[in-house]
């Protein structure tokens, strides 16, 4: 039955289905070309993954590790026979005066310098000198030792009665010589052979003291020390394994192994503090940009080590966190605890939060404009409402407030502001935008008021900003509510407060998410004097929110843990205590909830005589320009431009007094009636407004209701 079975294989050429009868010899040669090739395969499977394995990559760590102690050894013992021979370490040393700038120090180098090479000058010349001596004291020291040995032989020889005893000494001590010299030929060849390989371990065991190889090269150490004390030892191995190759030279070049860089630790809230002076040739910003690995060598989270810049040039003031201390919360805020404290605008500072350092963090709000911004859901709100709640128990002060998320977050204010606008939708962003132009009229009320006059706080508050910015709705001007140019009119608002409004105490703050150059322009980002950030995604967003000294100066919101770090902030702002020469502080904020903010707010309530909150802007009676525009014409056939605008002011002052040309020529601009040249002079004619006033279709003109 075997010799009947015919192998069989598929013909490439036919079709996948056909299946042709095969030769025992073609098989054969089939198998034979195809073996090579996967033994070459499976060759180099094997080659690949023996160089790849764990336990390689460890013997190769291993025979770096130990080549490099030797290298290193040898270089550490060259270095110190060079400076044993030379003045190489005086001058080091003078060097190193000159560039502290301690030069008394350095004339005491330069003079030992001196006296060093004098020393070694006098040793050179007395070697010069002492061959013809030892000459002659070998000629001496030969004759006194034969002379001594003939005489004991006499003596020898006396005593014995036998003359050969004479020279019975000379033939000991040539005896002697006679074995020394056998002895030292046995020896020479094994001290040959064993003589280099003790010299090899002597320079291997003087690479591994000063620990010469690379840090890849060692072994991982598995280490429990999460949360260990922080100790001088531990901060300088951690920056001398940063990967600064200046730093680690310098450090082993030190003579106290890098311990004079380092200021004193202190204990400083739920971590330690420690000032770094780094040296010359490292610049701080290499070391901010490592905060991780900084971190991790010091057995932190990344979150947990903090990274300033003080006043003293070249330092770094390091912050470390006890391990997992800010996963704690920090407790309630004294509004919730202490029903009967009050507030003051002018000379009070609102209890917000804690520093790191687990000090109370007080923020001052007289006339600060203030910007908070952050990524979503990480407490933004809280933080800014929290401000507005201490700030309700001075009695003095105004709210208006636009919450353009309109989820309620707002809704405890009621009954405490005067306007409450609450909504996401471009009809609640043009009621948002009002409220602001009501506030610069009453700040340009305010400045034209009699000198001496004394105001009351005015606080506007817009949360979510960045959906009036976004707006792209038009008014009846023509004019965008949103954007950032300067049509925008929510832009236009933001930016005349800013630049007056802190000098009659109308002041804004926003609150807005995930700041870009479209929803928070520029120039208003930088008008505000208190600028808060919580957690960001990317370093840019962090410059937009806290502006590039502060960041420059170890400011990162952007490291933050989004959705861990809920209410941390990061506040650049001259009206909260911050560490001399730091340009911004770390404040972990308390969290007010929605129900305690309420009771709060009731007690604010009790504290006034009843406000009555507007839901809405009035707008008063509606205005048509085109038509207002040809009742101050009166008779005449044409009007200067100027002229028109001072008229339109006496007829409506709330509608038309803060218009310009621009205005003016907004709404009569693409009809027949735009102003035009006569007699060199801009003008408008009574004909032609009255003809497109007549030409406009009824409905809808408010014109066609009288």
């Amino acid at each position: 039955m075997t010799d009947n079975v015919v192998p069989l294989f598929k013909d490439p050429s036919t079709s996948t289905d056909t299946v042709t009868a095969a030769s025992p010899t073609a098989t054969s040669a089939a198998a034979g070309a195809v073996r090579p090739a996967r033994v070459w395969k499976r060759t180099a499977s094997g080659v690949r993954t023996a160089v790849t394995s764990e336990r390689t990559r460890t013997a190769a760590r291993l025979v770096a590790r130990h080549g490099m102690y030797v290298i290193g050894g040898t270089r550490i013992a060259a270095k110190r026979t060079w400076d044993g021979r030379t003045g190489s370490r005086y001058e080091r040393m003078i060097r190193a005066a000159e560039a502290g700038g301690n030069f008394e120090e350095a004339k005491e180098w330069e003079d030992r310098l001196q006296r060093f090479r004098s020393g070694r000058h006098h040793r050179r010349m007395d070697l010069l000198r002492s061959a013809p001596d030892l000459a002659k004291s070998v000629a001496v020291g030969t004759g006194l030792t034969v002379g001594g040995l003939l005489l004991l032989g006499i003596v020898l020889a006396i005593a014995n009665k036998d003359i050969s005893w004479l020279f019975a000494p000379i033939g000991a001590v040539i005896e002697a010589i006679r074995m020394i010299v056998v002895v030292a030929t046995v020896v020479w060849g094994p001290a040959l052979t064993v003589g280099p390989w003790l010299a090899l371990l002597a320079l291997w065991g003087v690479g591994r003291r000063q620990q010469t190889a690379p840090q890849w090269t060692l072994p991982v150490q598995q280490r429990d020390d999460a949360g260990a004390p922080i100790t001088p030892s531990i901060v300088v191995t951690a920056l001398r394994d940063l990967g600064i190759a200046p730093l680690r030279g310098a450090i082993k070049d030190m003579g106290d192994a890098g311990a004079a860089m380092l200021g004193p630790i202190r204990i400083a809230g739920c971590g330690v503090e420690v000032d770094v002076t780094l040296p010359s040739g490292v610049s701080t910003a290499e070391v901010q940009g490592r905060r991780r690995k900084l971190a991790e060598n010091l057995a932190r989270h990344e979150h947990e080590v903090f990274i300033t810049l003080p006043a003293a040039a070249r330092t770094v003031r390091l912050w470390i966190a006890d391990s997992g201390a800010l996963d704690q919360p920090i407790g309630p805020s004294p509004l919730v605890i202490d029903e009967t404290m009050t507030a003051n605008y002018k000379t009070g500072r609102a209890p917000w939060g804690q520093d790191l350092r687990g000090d109370a963090a007080a923020l001052s709000l007289y006339q600060r404009m203030v910007l908070i911004t952050g990524l979503s859901n990480q407490g933004k709100t809280a933080a800014l409402r929290a401000l507005a709640l201490w700030l309700a128990k001075d009695k003095t002060v105004e709210f208006r407030i636009a919450d353009l998320k309109g989820v309620g977050d707002w809704a405890m204010f009621d009954g405490l502001a005067t306007t409450l606008i609450q909504g996401p939708t471009d009809e609640h962003v043009i009621e948002a935008t009002e409220m602001l132009e009501g506030l610069v009229t009453e700040m340009e009320r305010r400045i034209q008021a009699p000198p001496g006059t004394v105001f009351t706080p005015l606080v506007g508050i817009v949360d979510e900003a960045q959906v009036a910015f976004m707006c792209p709705t038009l008014g009846d001007d023509k004019r965008p509510y949103g954007g950032s140019k300067a049509t925008s009119r929510y832009f236009m608002a933001v930016r005349k407060i800013h630049n007056q409004g802190r000098a009659v105490d109308v002041i804004l703050w926003e609150g807005t998410q995930d700041p870009t150059d479209q929803n928070l322009p520029k120039l208003v980002r930088e008008g505000a004097h208190t600028r808060i950030s919580l957690v960001l995604g990317t370093e840019s967003q962090a410059r937009m929110a806290l502006g590039d000294k502060a960041i420059d100066g170890g400011a990162a919101p952007h490291l933050l843990r989004q959705g861990l770090d809920k209410g941390t902030v990061v506040v650049a702002s001259d009206g909260i205590a911050i560490p001399a020469g730091q340009a911004s502080i770390t404040v972990r904020t308390h969290y007010i909830d929605t129900d305690q903010a309420a009771e709060i707010a009731d007690r604010a309530k009790a504290l006034r005589d009843g406000v009555t909150t507007a839901r809405s802007i009035d707008h008063g009676p509606a205005v048509d320009p085109l038509a207002d525009i040809l009742s101050v014409l009166g008779s005449e056939p044409r009007v200067l431009t100027q002229e028109v605008l001072k008229r339109l002011a006496v007829l409506n002052e709330k509608a038309y007094g803060g218009w310009s040309f621009l205005d003016l020529k907004r709404v009569l601009d693409g009809t027949p009636a735009a102003p035009y040249k006569s007699d060199g002079r801009m003008v408008i004619g009574r004909d032609r407004v009255a003809r497109v006033l007549a030409s406009r279709p009824d409905e809808g003109s408010a014109s066609a209701a009288e």
